[in-house]
């Protein structure tokens, strides 16, 4: 009776064991590097190091793999980035930027480094895409992942609070890939995680993404002043370059005579999402037409950076050799409006203790004929 329970809780093991779904751990110099693939040949990369998406591996429309995530072979690649691109980098704790490096909570103001000319910017000089997180190998039925934890203590970086941050990956078998997020604080503090991949749905280092078409489900937008700190205001995005709510190519109005256009250099700025606040809604689609590659992107938060790649100019190298030239990738960072600490009348971004941060991001990877 022993050797039959033995055999069918073996039995019942190997049913329940990802089909398709596999975690591979290796050596990435002196961190770790996790490989996720599932049962449709996609695979993604994650290093330890900064928790950073290094590859993302996608069919186009006649099977043939790219990697179509900008980044490095090696650490050091990561670590010596010219002008810190923030490469596939989880950042954080604030995601964007906070006016002047300082914002007040609670009566009490807190300084910031300044790492963006008079502006804070995406966690500080050394914000949480440039430390080891403690990584572990995760998975279940039809999904592969790897969850990955940081203790961001009180006081780093100027912030209030030791922040316990959890960030999981997870790739499942129809091509989704999500990012989840979870932190908790023994103090008040801002929080607005992001993750920061540079996308090329040719492939990394073929050329520029102008070609690329971009459906935005936004229909206003914050403007921004020189330093791309956001006025206040949420603007109408109809009738101007940032009407993206019918699909457009990203190069079709970026040349165009706009003031905001000037001060971003292009686009680089958040868009107010349609949907209600902590709901999962279909945030972002983008279709490249001569592979056929296709990734949409839903979210919970209520907006979304996009950045096309404006401070991109051929300088940095990436795992294909080629150089990454101007306008080279884009980002379409989920998050909280920038500078929210500062602005009221945004959506707070102040988690207490006792209250949990939690939000989630899914990219989805399919093809068009």
């Amino acid at each position: 009776m022993k050797s039959l329970l033995v055999l069918f809780v073996v039995g019942l093991l190997i049913a329940c064991r990802p089909a398709g779904a596999e975690v591979t751990v290796d050596d990435f110099d002196s961190v770790q590097l996790f490989t996720l693939t599932n049962d449709q040949g996609m695979t993604v990369k994650v290093t330890n190091f900064g928790a950073i998406i290094t590859t993302i591996m996608v069919p186009d429309r006649n099977g043939k793999m790219a990697d179509i995530a900008l980044g490095y072979d090696t650490v050091e690649g990561y670590i010596n980035a010219i002008d810190r691109p923030y490469f596939g980098a989880i950042v954080g704790r604030y995601g964007n930027r906070i006016a002047k490096g300082q914002f007040t909570l609670e009566g009490e103001t807190y300084t910031l480094a300044t790492n963006n000319g008079e502006n804070h910017l995406h966690g500080g000089n050394f914000g949480f895409d440039k430390v080891v997180w403690d990584a572990k190998p995760v998975s279940a039925v039809g999904w592969s992942g790897v969850e990955l934890n940081y203790l961001a203590r009180d006081g780093e970086e100027g912030y209030p609070g030791n922040l316990k941050v959890r960030v999981l990956y997870k790739l499942a078998d129809n091509n989704k890939l999500t990012v989840e997020y979870h932190a908790t604080t023994d103090k008040a503090t801002p929080i607005n995680l992001t993750q920061h991949t540079y996308f090329n749905l040719k492939g990394e280092g073929e050329g520029s993404i102008l070609d690329h078409e971009l459906f935005l489900n936004a229909k206003e937008y914050t403007p921004v002043d020189a330093g791309a700190i956001p006025t206040g205001e949420l603007a109408p995005v109809e009738g101007t370059p940032f009407d993206f709510t019918t699909p457009k190519t990203i190069g079709r109005d970026i040349g165009q005579d706009h003031q905001q256009l000037e001060l971003g250099l292009g686009y680089d700025h958040n868009f107010v999402l349609q949907g209600d606040k902590g709901t999962m809604k279909l945030a972002a689609r983008v279709y490249e037409p001569t592979s056929g590659r296709v990734m949409e992107v839903h979210t919970e938060e209520p907006g979304i950076q996009f950045y096309c790649g404006n401070f991109l100019d051929g300088t940095l190298k990436g795992k294909s050799g080629k150089p990454y030239v101007h306008r080279g990738g884009f980002c379409l960072e989920t998050q909280h409006y920038p500078d929210s600490p500062n602005q009221p009348k945004f959506p707070s971004t102040i988690l207490r203790p006792g209250k949990q941060y939690k939000t989630k991001t899914v990219f989805t990877f399919s093809t068009k004929k």
